[in-house]
């Protein structure tokens, strides 16, 4: 397998990845593990089973990989888990893939839960990255422990504190959960938007078997947006990321406020992007389950250009995410952080 990764991609052929329908990838959000060191009710069962280290892609595989990408267009990668800064060598990983910026690529970004983020700030600044996503869906401490299943908030906090002071962007990334935090969102909006946070609220999603019923847990964006205008006034903002949000700014706090909504407002017409998991899986989308072996490629010396180029023709025009009876099966059986966020 070394003998293959020294030996480099050659002859790729640079010609963009589009799929059948047209649309463009030039994002790929890129998973280095499945582990996390919380067990967010919505994300994961409690006892979780997590893979051994020799499924994962190792970092040379992820830098050549990642050059592949971005020798067919890809001009933003995103380091997705799990949580990405449990990996123990996490910090090789993105050194090889700042190596990539300005060479092609324009952005690396990470999203994160924040619980390793006080001790890795300086150097995630360090490696160019200049913004992060970070997922907090409760500044209640009870209510982050319950949902967390016994997270720490402080340490988030803490995180957070560290980035900032270190120049990092932080956007939260929050999922709405009808009974847990629902009623919080417009607290979490102020809080973030006195410390300059945009905020992103996501519907919670048929990912994965779980130990709650998703019906359960989910509340359309519609229902909380109308909750919102009783107190926020929000206009329509044309400001874009590379991700499905669609942006808002509040009046009231002078802060951008933005919505995920996979279920309830299909988004999937301009996607722009694909998922790699930490085995090397490349799904062209979240919620399919239709994927290419791309660590097999890597690890025989396939033709990983024509690979890629065979992958988006099975690009599919829309998800199969449902939630609409109690008790529903999910729509992938595969949780979020085999995927990657």
């Amino acid at each position: 397998m070394t003998a293959v990764i020294a030996k480099k991609i050659e002859n790729l052929t640079h010609a963009p990845l589009v799929d059948s329908f047209g649309r463009t990838v030039t994002y790929l959000r890129l998973s280095v593990t499945d582990r996390c060191d919380l067990r967010c009710t919505y994300c994961m069962s409690e006892r979780m089973t997590f893979l051994p280290k020799s499924d994962l892609l190792d970092a040379a595989e992820l830098e050549e990989v990642a050059r592949a990408f971005i020798a067919r267009g890809v001009t933003k990668i995103r380091v997705t888990g799990g949580e990405p800064l449990v990996r123990r060598n996490i910090m090789d990983i993105l050194s090889r893939l700042s190596g990539f910026l300005g060479r092609g690529l324009d952005e690396l970004t990470l999203t994160t839960n924040g619980t390793q983020l006080a001790k890795h700030a300086q150097q995630l600044a360090k490696f160019g990255i200049r913004r992060i996503n970070l997922s907090l869906d409760s500044l209640n401490t009870e209510s982050f422990a319950r949902i967390t299943r016994g997270g720490n908030l402080s340490q988030v906090l803490d995180g957070i504190a560290a980035a900032q002071s270190h120049g990092l962007k932080v956007k939260l990334n929050v999922v709405v959960l009808k009974h847990d935090n629902a009623s919080e969102i417009p607290d979490i909006i102020r809080w973030a938007h006195r410390r300059d946070i945009d905020v992103t609220l996501i519907e919670a999603m048929p990912l994965g078997d779980i130990d709650a019923d998703r019906f359960d847990q989910y509340i359309p964006l519609s229902v909380i947006r109308a909750e919102l205008e009783k107190d926020f006034t929000l206009t329509a903002d044309d400001y874009r990321t590379g991700g499905p949000s669609r942006y808002w700014q509040v009046a009231e706090t002078g802060g951008r406020l933005g919505f995920i909504t996979p279920l309830s407002d299909n988004f999937c017409g301009g996607c722009n992007r694909v998922r790699l998991t930490c085995t090397g899986k490349l799904f062209m989308c979240l919620g399919q389950d239709d994927d290419a072996d791309l660590r097999e490629v890597l690890r025989t010396g396939a033709d990983i250009d024509a690979a890629l180029t065979e992958a988006m023709t099975r690009k599919p025009k829309a998800h199969d995410f449902l939630i609409d009876a109690p008790g529903k099966a999910p729509a992938v059986s595969r949780h979020m952080s085999m995927t990657g966020g």
